[in-house]
């Protein structure tokens, strides 16, 4: 079992940057996916960033804003998030093939 702990959430004005964290408990090197999600109020969750072995896919409301990386020696991933807007409020969760994090909360001010 594999316990991801997300970290970096906040309140923002928006323009402004964040950077989450995902820290892994085992191994992420030989993960197949990694993914950050987000669930806004009243929202079903989404995707917002995915990493597998052809690539990574971003949500097209977050392209050239967010950048999703990941360091297999530290097992740890990143969503650096540049440019927010009030819409990008959320929790974002971060999953490591089936495995999900508590979440951490993204709230961007207008």
């Amino acid at each position: 079992q594999v316990r991801l702990v997300e970290s970096g959430g906040g309140l923002v004005q928006a323009g402004g940057s964040l950077k989450l964290s995902c820290v892994a408990s085992g191994s992420i090197s030989s993960a197949d996916t990694i993914g950050w999600f987000r669930q806004a109020p009243g929202e079903e969750r989404i995707l917002v960033a995915g990493n597998s072995r052809i690539g990574t896919i971003y949500a097209d409301s977050v392209k050239g804003r967010f950048t999703m990386t990941r360091d297999n020696a530290e097992n740890t991933a990143w969503l650096p998030m540049n440019s927010l807007k009030p819409e990008d409020t959320g929790v974002y969760y971060c999953t490591v093939d089936a495995h999900w994090g508590q979440g951490t909360q993204v709230t961007v001010s207008s």
